[in-house]
C-alpha cells in the first residue's frame, strides 16, 4: 500500500499535513473581521488594514513556487519544519504587534513560512500514500481542510475577536504550531533531497519567479490605492511579466532548474493549475462579498457573521468528502462538470440580493449551493494536479496548484472588487440620494454575477482538455507510483 520505507503510522502524516494546510489556508481570511479592532488599538489607516490582508496573501504567492522546490532538493521534514518555525514566530510577533509596521511585517513573514510550508504539506501526503485508493482517501481528507479553511476563518475569527482580543486570531496559531513542530519531529521521516548544499540551486531561476510572482501580485493587490490603468499598476504587471519571460529562458537553459519545463508536458497538471486559478477567484471574491453584504449591508456583528458561514463550512467539508468517494466512480471530469454547475447556480441566486433580505429565505440556500458545488472541485483538482508527477517533483507541482490558487485570489478578488465599486458609484448616481445600502449590494450583486460566469469557465476546461475516460487517472497514479519505487 505505501512505500516500505516508511515506518511511521500513515494517520499521523495525513494529521500533520491535513492540520498544517488548514492553518495556512484559515490565515488567508482570519483577520478579516478583526480589522476594526486592529485599527482601533493600532491606529491603522484603511490602506493600513487593507495591508494586513495583501501583505500574506503577498508573501505567500510571490514565493510559493520557491517554497515547492524547495521540499524537493533539501528534504522534506527539514523544509516542512522550516515553514512551521517561520509562520509560528510570525504569528506571535503579529499577536504582541504594537504598532500597524509591526503587525504587517509579521503578516509578510507569515505569507513567506505559509509559501515555504503549503507545498510540503500536499508532497508530503503524494509520496507517502503510494497506491492509488489510499492516495485518493488522504487527498480528500487534505481537500477538505483545504477548502473548509477559508470559510472557518471567517467563522474562528469572529467569535475569537468577541470572546477575546483580535490579537487571538494570531495567537491560535502558536499552540497549533508548536504541536505540529512535535509531531513532524516525532513521526515525520527526512526525505533525501536531491540538493548538494544552495550552490546547486537554480539561484538565478529563483530570484526571477519570486521576484515577478510578487511584483504581479503586489501590483493587483495595490489596485485598491492604485487605477490599472496607472503608471504605477502598469509598469509594475510588465516588469512582473518580463521578469517571468527571464525566469523561463533561464529554465530552458540550466542544467538543474528549479522549475523543469517538461512538468508542463501532461496535459492534465495544466488543467489542474487553470481550474486552481478560476477557483482562487470565484472561491475568494465570493466569500470576501458574502461577509461585506452580511455586515455593511446587513448590518450584522463580527461573530454573527462569522457564525452566519458556519453552514458553508459544513457544505463544503461534505461535498469535498463525497468528492473524494465519486472521483473513483465517475471520475475527475464528471466532478468537474457538477461542481462548477452547482456553484454557479448558487453565485446566479446570490446576484439577486436586495438590502434587508432575510438570511434563511435568501442567503442561507444559495451559499450553502455554491460552497457545496465548490467543494465537489477541491479532490478531482488536486488529484489531476498530482497525477503521473515524479516522486522528485511532488513538491513542485504542489507549489503550482497553490501559486495558481493563490495569485488566482489576488487577481481576481482585485478586478471584482473593482468592478463592484464601479457599480456602487453607478447606482448611486442613477438614485441619487437613495439608501446606501442598496448601492452596495448592487455591487456585490455584479460581483457574484461575474463570479458565477468565472466558475463555468471550470466546465469548459474539462470538457475540452481532460479525457473522459474513468481509469485515466487510476491508472496514471498506479504507473507513477511504480516509476517512484
Amino acid at each position: 500500500m505505501v512505500s516500505v520505507e516508511r515506518r511511521v503510522p500513515l494517520w499521523a502524516v495525513l494529521v500533520i499535513a491535513a492540520v498544517a494546510q488548514f492553518m495556512v489556508i484559515l490565515d488567508t481570511t482570519i483577520v478579516n473581521v478583526a480589522l476594526p479592532g486592529m485599527e482601533r488599538d493600532l491606529g491603522l489607516s484603511v490602506v493600513g488594514q487593507q495591508w494586513v490582508v495583501n501583505a500574506y496573501v503577498l508573501a505567500f504567492g510571490g514565493f510559493l513556487l520557491l517554497g515547492g522546490r524547495l521540499a524537493d532538493l533539501f528534504g522534506r521534514r527539514r523544509v516542512f519544519a522550516t515553514g512551521l518555525v517561520v509562520f509560528t514566530l510570525a504569528s506571535l510577533l503579529g499577536g504582541l504587534a504594537q504598532s500597524g509596521g509591526m503587525l504587517i511585517g509579521a503578516r509578510v513573514a507569515q505569507g513567506l513560512g505559509a509559501a515555504v510550508l503549503a507545498p510540503a504539506t500536499l508532497s508530503l501526503l503524494t509520496t507517502t500514500y503510494t497506491e492509488a485508493k489510499a492516495r485518493t482517501t488522504a487527498l480528500t481528507v487534505w481537500a477538505i481542510t483545504a477548502s473548509s479553511g477559508g470559510v472557518a476563518g471567517v467563522v474562528l475569527g469572529g467569535v475569537l475577536t468577541s470572546a477575546l482580543d483580535w490579537r487571538w486570531v494570531l495567537f491560535v496559531n502558536v499552540p497549533i504550531g508548536l504541536g505540529l513542530l512535535l509531531a513532524a519531529f516525532a513521526y515525520l521521516t527526512e526525505s533525501p533531497g536531491s540538493a548538494r548544499g544552495w550552490r546547486t540551486l537554480d539561484l538565478p531561476g529563483a530570484v526571477t519567479v519570486t521576484a515577478g510572482l510578487a511584483l504581479l501580485t503586489y501590483a493587483i493587490v495595490a489596485t485598491d490605492t492604485h487605477a490599472w490603468s496607472s503608471v504605477h499598476t502598469v509598469g509594475l504587471l510588465t516588469l512582473g511579466v518580463l521578469l517571468i519571460v527571464v525566469f523561463l529562458l533561464i529554465e530552458a537553459r540550466h542544467p538543474r532548474p528549479l522549475v523543469p519545463l517538461r512538468i508542463f508536458a501532461g496535459r492534465t497538471l495544466n488543467a489542474a493549475n487553470l481550474i486552481a486559478v478560476v477557483i482562487g477567484v470565484t472561491a475568494t471574491s465570493y466569500l470576501f462579498f458574502v461577509s461585506l453584504y452580511l455586515q455593511e449591508v446587513n448590518g450584522y456583528s463580527a461573530v454573527r457573521g462569522g457564525l452566519a458561514m458556519a453552514p458553508a463550512a459544513a457544505a463544503t467539508a461534505v461535498a469535498s468528502l463525497l468528492g473524494g468517494r465519486l472521483v473513483a466512480r465517475i471520475g475527475a471530469r464528471a466532478l468537474l462538470v457538477v461542481g462548477p454547475v452547482l456553484a454557479a447556480g448558487g453565485m446566479f441566486w446570490m446576484a439577486r440580493l436586495s438590502a434587508g433580505d432575510g438570511y434563511a429565505g435568501h442567503i442561507l440556500a444559495p451559499t450553502m449551493l455554491t460552497m457545496f458545488g465548490m467543494g465537489l472541485c477541491f479532490v478531482p483538482m488536486t488529484t489531476l494536479a498530482t497525477t503521473g508527477v515524479a516522486r522528485a517533483d511532488a513538491g513542485l507541482a504542489s507549489g503550482l496548484l497553490n501559486a495558481a490558487r493563490q495569485v488566482g485570489g489576488a487577481v481576481g478578488l482585485a478586478a471584482l472588487v473593482t468592478a463592484a465599486t464601479a457599480r456602487t458609484a453607478g447606482f448611486r448616481a442613477d438614485h441619487p440620494g437613495g439608501p446606501a445600502a442598496d448601492a452596495l449590494a448592487a455591487g456585490y450583486d455584479l460581483g457574484f454575477l461575474v463570479a458565477g460566469v468565472l466558475f463555468l469557465l471550470v466546465v469548459v476546461v474539462a470538457v475540452t482538455v481532460l479525457p473522459a475516460q474513468k481509469p485515466v487517472i487510476a491508472s496514471a497514479v498506479r504507473g507513477s507510483n511504480s516509476g517512484a519505487r
